[in-house]
């Protein structure tokens, strides 16, 4: 028969110490893992920390754009032509007879030979022109001096008649002949005065007639000379080349452009900024152009009316007499443009993905700067790398304004150093 043995009672101790130890420890672990999930921890060092300031803002506008010479020359074509060589490059420096490619066109060639000879033809003419007239004046001239001297001839013989007559030597019917045929010549006489003042006013004027031949051979001439000149295509100004869309062997019809030279100085910024920020720019204010190696000061002078792909483009002249040597037409820049200032007013570094006069929430830590707990910030005006803040911030609070779209989901956080 068995006997059963009652089990010792500080081994129900044992057994009921162990289960409330167990107990402890995955409750302590519970805890510990709640604790963990609420309070995310996160190391300071991967976070971007910024503390609300009080003072002046400068509103900004950001833009870019190009550097472009104030005055550009374009050159075209002003014939069909060949480009026969391409002397120099975009970037070359040249003076106004520089020739920058050399173009041909034989066809050009001979017209312009043709009008060299038909101008020939017509100052040929007017001297021929002349020495006819001058035949003629003077044959007419030499009338003029034959009924003169018959003239004078009668003159004298009517004289010494007169005085016959008065003694009875001489009739009176031969007298009167003598005085008929004296009239006679004095009218031959103003007569042909009179044909040779005419026959001047008509050489003249068929000189003029043929000098205005001579001006309309000329001015074709001149206008075949110069586009042939045309063909060695020549900057015409001080400056860069710009531009330069033609290729060698190229065949190009009048009117076609060349190349683009822009004065090297005299240069200015055409900026474009967002439609939506293009309200807040005006005539007068101030910008800075940046060329990545030098800040060049400004103001705007100009903003044009119409929206391209959503940009509106706007005009910095610079206020500097000197451009630093960076600075060069067709150069890509940025430029800042100060719209306003803000006086007395809380700021903030930027934070990621933030945009003006709107809402977000932040991480904003407490005083052991242990613990960030998420808060709702309302922003104004932007101010490049400052933004300004309108509520939700007091001046030296600090927030973390990395990029934390990873940590929405926890409204809190831990900070471990």
């Amino acid at each position: 028969m068995d006997v059963v043995k009652p089990k010792p009672t500080h081994a129900r101790y044992k057994n009921k110490a162990m289960l409330l130890l167990s107990i402890a420890v995955i409750g302590i672990m519970a805890f510990l893992l709640m604790g963990k999930e609420s309070y995310r921890q996160v190391d300071r060092s991967q976070l971007v920390l910024s503390t609300v300031m009080q003072g002046d803002l400068r509103v900004q506008v950001k833009g870019y754009g190009v550097l472009r010479s104030h005055r550009q020359k374009l050159l075209t074509s002003l014939s069909s032509a060949t480009v026969e060589e391409i002397i120099l490059r975009p970037g070359a420096q040249v003076s106004p007879d520089s020739v920058i490619m050399q173009l041909n066109n034989p066809e050009l060639h001979e017209e312009a030979e043709r009008a060299r000879m038909q101008l020939n033809q017509e100052k040929a003419n007017l001297r021929k022109l002349k020495l006819n007239n001058q035949r003629e004046l003077l044959a007419e001239e030499s009338n003029l001096a034959d009924i003169s001297a018959k003239f004078n001839m009668i003159k004298l013989r009517r004289e010494a008649e007169q005085e016959l007559v008065d003694k009875g030597i001489v009739s009176r019917i031969t007298y009167k002949t003598t005085v008929l045929e004296q009239e006679v010549l004095a009218s031959s006489m103003q007569i042909q005065k009179n044909r040779i003042a005419q026959l001047k006013l008509v050489s003249q004027e068929a000189l003029n007639i043929q000098q205005e031949q001579i001006n309309q051979a000329e001015a074709l001439y001149l206008t075949v000379k110069n586009r042939v000149d045309a063909l060695a295509v020549k900057a015409g100004i001080h400056g860069i080349l710009q531009r330069l869309p033609v290729e060698l062997g190229q065949s190009i019809p009048a009117g076609q452009e060349l190349a683009l030279v822009g004065s090297e100085q005299d240069l200015l910024a055409l900026i474009r900024v967002p439609q939506a920020q293009a309200e807040k720019v005006q005539l007068g204010q101030l910008a800075e152009v940046t060329t990545r190696r030098d800040m060049i000061p400004g103001v705007v002078s100009r903003i044009t009316p119409e929206v391209q792909e959503g940009t509106v483009t706007v005009e910095v002249k610079f206020t500097s007499p000197q451009l630093p040597a960076s600075a060069r037409p067709e150069l890509n820049v940025d430029a800042i443009i100060y719209t306003a200032e803000l006086k007395n007013t809380l700021y903030i570094e930027r934070p990621v993905n933030v945009r003006v006069n709107s809402k977000d929430s932040l991480y904003k830590l407490d005083k052991t700067e242990q613990l960030a707990e998420y808060s709702e910030v309302r922003y104004g005006e932007d101010a490049g790398r400052y933004i300004q803040v309108l509520s939700g911030a007091a001046v030296n609070d600090t927030f973390i304004v990395s990029d934390m779209t990873g940590f929405t989901e926890h409204k809190r956080i831990s900070i471990t150093n």
